[in-house]
C-alpha cells in the first residue's frame, strides 16, 4: 500500500506561520485531485483545501486567505503554507489523493500518519 507522507508539523504561538508538505516516494500528482485535511480531538475530519488534476484551487471558508495550497514544479511535493495561525487551527493535518489517473492511482483511498499542528495563544 503506497502511503502519501506528511511533515511540516510543529508547535508556534497564535498569528505565527508553518509550512507542511506531503509527498509520496516515486510518484507524481500531476493527474490527482489532491486534499488537504485536519483533524482536531472531538472533531471530525474537516477538508480544508484541495487541487484538481487542472489546477483549480479551493480552500475551506475558515482558512481561505490564510493558508495557501501549492504544488512544486515537478508536482511532486504539494505543500500548505499556513499563515496567521489561530488556536482553532490545532489538529493532525493530512494529506489525500482523492481521485488520480495513471500510475498515480496507487495513491488513492490511502491515508499516511498526519503531521500534528500545535498553536498557542
Amino acid at each position: 500500500q503506497v502511503q502519501l507522507v506528511e511533515s511540516g508539523g510543529g508547535s508556534v504561538q497564535a498569528g505565527g506561520s508553518l509550512i507542511l508538505s506531503c509527498a509520496a516516494s516515486g510518484y507524481d500528482f500531476s493527474r490527482c485531485g489532491m486534499r488537504w485535511y485536519r483533524k482536531a480531538p472531538g472533531k471530525g475530519r474537516e477538508r480544508i483545501a484541495g487541487i484538481s488534476d487542472y489546477g483549480e484551487i479551493f480552500y475551506l471558508d475558515d482558512v481561505e486567505g490564510r493558508f495557501t495550497l501549492s504544488l512544486n514544479t515537478a508536482k511532486t511535493v504539494m505543500y500548505l503554507q499556513m499563515n496567521n495561525l489561530k488556536t482553532t487551527d490545532p489538529a493532525m493535518y493530512y494529506c489525500y489523493a482523492d481521485y488520480c489517473s495513471g500510475p498515480s492511482g496507487d495513491l488513492v483511498g490511502n491515508w499516511g500518519r498526519g503531521t500534528q499542528v500545535i498553536v498557542s495563544s
